[in-house]
């Protein structure tokens, strides 16, 4: 049975508003706070591990799975310089039709990311819900990230993380059927087990999160860990009730 496998689930690096990318009041973390997090792991020998780590079905003890949603511009320009210098990787989930948008890693950076030892999956074509799709545009989110992200690096994409998190046993299926070895959710937790088609946990990393509560998710001890998975849970109730559309326009108001 390998260690449990905490994956950090991040976003863009973003100090202010007046940084390239896509800045989100809750999800852009401070390039210092992001150096922080990784001095803290170095530190105490984690060693992160990719897809090819998760293929092997073992890994050391202090093992972590570094990961990007979106596709934001500074993921390869504040994100990966720091990564390396701490001899860590990534993958790097990116929707498609986001490419070459304001903010947004070009089609021609896709490519770099490799090349800097780092990995890409998808996170869908357009960042709709996957599970709000009927099933041919389900089909079509799922076949045309993966043909262009593999068009763009020439390798097969094995991965898949749900945009927004939302989706289930249907979405799944899909997934599978159309290629994708591992998926990834956004429910917070250790991965005390790993399957290939099985949803991985992933640990949120938000802008408010200090170091302290950053050392206790990836140990996954303390209070902290139970809050963050009610809080999910309440989360994913209201989602419910209220429906995705009507619910990200709440969250949204919110923000601002």
């Amino acid at each position: 049975m390998p260690e449990s496998l905490p994956v950090l689930m991040y976003h863009g690096l973003h100090a202010g508003k007046a940084m390239r990318g896509r800045y989100d009041p809750v999800y852009s973390v401070d390039p210092s706070s992001f150096a922080r997090q990784l001095d803290w792991m170095a530190n105490r020998d984690y060693r992160s591990i990719g897809l090819a780590g998760l293929d092997a079905g073992e890994w050391p003890a202090r093992s972590i799975l570094i990961s990007f949603d979106d596709g934001d511009a500074s993921n390869l320009e504040m994100a990966v310089p720091m990564l390396r210098e701490r001899g860590f990787t990534a993958v790097f989930f990116i929707t498609s039709a986001f490419l070459g948008q304001p903010g947004m890693l070009r089609p021609d950076e896709v490519p770099a990311l490799l090349a800097a030892g780092m990995e890409v999956g998808s996170h869908g074509a357009s960042h709709r819900y996957l599970a709000d799709l009927d099933a041919a545009s389900l089909a079509a989110e799922l076949a045309d990230s993966r043909a262009r992200l593999e068009s763009l690096t020439g390798t097969a994409v094995a991965a898949l993380a749900l945009p927004g998190g939302r989706g289930g046993m249907r979405e799944r299926e899909a997934a599978l059927a159309h290629g994708y070895r591992w998926l990834f959710g956004s429910v917070p937790g250790p991965n005390r087990s790993t399957q290939p088609g099985r949803w991985l946990q992933r640990l949120a990393i938000r802008r408010n999160l200090d170091l302290m509560d950053f050392a206790a998710l990836v140990e996954w001890r303390g209070p902290l860990p139970r809050l963050a998975a009610a809080r999910h849970r309440l989360l994913g109730l209201g989602k419910r009730l209220l429906g995705n559309a009507r619910y990200e326009r709440l969250r949204t108001h919110l923000a601002r």
